[in-house]
Order: structure tokens, then sequence, then C-alpha cells
């Protein structure tokens, strides 16, 4: 028998995404205990920098329940949210994507996510993730801090420029200098 304060406890913790473990004698209910997965202190402000400065739009796929997602989604300010995800499943959400010509980068760290990872325009896999996930990846973050993939985006971004830039003057060098040298 659960009292009117167990009910709301439990109500507050499953709105927050947390699952529940209950002990209890016959019919008694002793304790109640909340599991949830900590949300990193950087991610939020990670999420904010990839949805703002980079223009990222941000998907969340997990197994997880709904609540759970749901509660993280909220927390890190993610609009489009999928729960109860299956591995074949989340590369099914990244072929819809690319087919909606979309350029998918997957971020994973188990090998629940390799097979989104490897159909995945750019994959990504946390430094404390999986092997499987790792050796599928294109890029692998050495820690688990979401803020690195920001930092790793601009600067692949930089990185193109400066090839274009490059290749630019590389031919109009090549357009003055042939002739003249040729001449």
């Amino acid at each position: 028998a659960w009292t009117e304060g167990q009910q709301a406890f439990a109500r507050e913790q499953a709105q927050e995404g947390a699952s529940l473990v209950c002990y209890g004698r016959g019919t008694r209910l002793l304790a109640v205990l909340a599991v949830a997965d900590p949300v990193k202190p950087t991610s939020a402000e990670a999420i904010r920098r990839l949805q703002e400065e980079e223009h990222v739009e941000v998907h969340i796929l997990t197994g997880d329940s709904a609540a759970a997602a749901g509660a993280v989604a909220r927390r890190l300010g993610v609009a489009h949210v999928e729960a109860g995800v299956l591995p074949q499943g989340k590369e099914d959400y990244v072929r819809a994507l690319q087919a909606g010509g979309r350029v998918v980068a997957m971020v994973g760290d188990g090998i629940n996510d390799s097979q989104a990872l490897a159909r995945a325009d750019v994959s990504v896999a946390m430094g404390r993730g999986t092997d499987i996930a790792m050796d599928v990846a294109m890029l692998t973050l050495m820690t688990s801090d979401l803020s690195l993939l920001s930092e790793a985006i601009h600067l692949s971004r930089r990185t193109v420029r400066i090839i274009r830039e490059n290749l630019f003057w590389a031919f109009i060098y090549n357009l003055i200098a042939v002739p003249v040298a040729a001449g």
C-alpha cells in the first residue's frame, strides 16, 4: 500500500525520467529508490552551442523509455526525441533523415549505436564508449564531453574553408603562371 507521499514521489520521479525500484515486505512498502542516468553539466551548453552557433538540428534517439528520454530532452532543450528505439530503428531514422536531403552526423557510444554510426554521413564515437562504436566511427572524441563536438565541427569547417581558399589561389596562380611560362 502506497501512501500519498510515496505516490507523489513516484509520479515526480517518473516525470523526471527515473526508474523506480520498490522494496517491500508483504503488502507493506518499505522503500522506493529512484534510479536515473545523470546528464553531464556541460551537455546543455554543448547542445545549445550546436543549435545556435553551428546551426545543427539535434535529435535524440534512445532505447530508454519515453519518460526518461523526454526528461533528458527537456533538460537539454532538444525538440526531436525518439524513445524505445532498437539498433535497426536508429539506422532507419538516419536513413529517413538522409532521404529528406539532410546530412546526418550521428554521435554514439555503444553497440546499439553502431549500425546508425555506420549509416550516417559523419559518425562520432564518444571516447568512453564501446570498441565497436569507436571502430565504426569516423571520429572519436577522447572524452564523453559533448562540448568537444562543437569544437570539432568548427575546426573541420575552418579546415575545409582553408583548403578551398588554397585551391582557389592555386588555380589563379596556374591560370597566370602557365601562359607566362609557355610564352
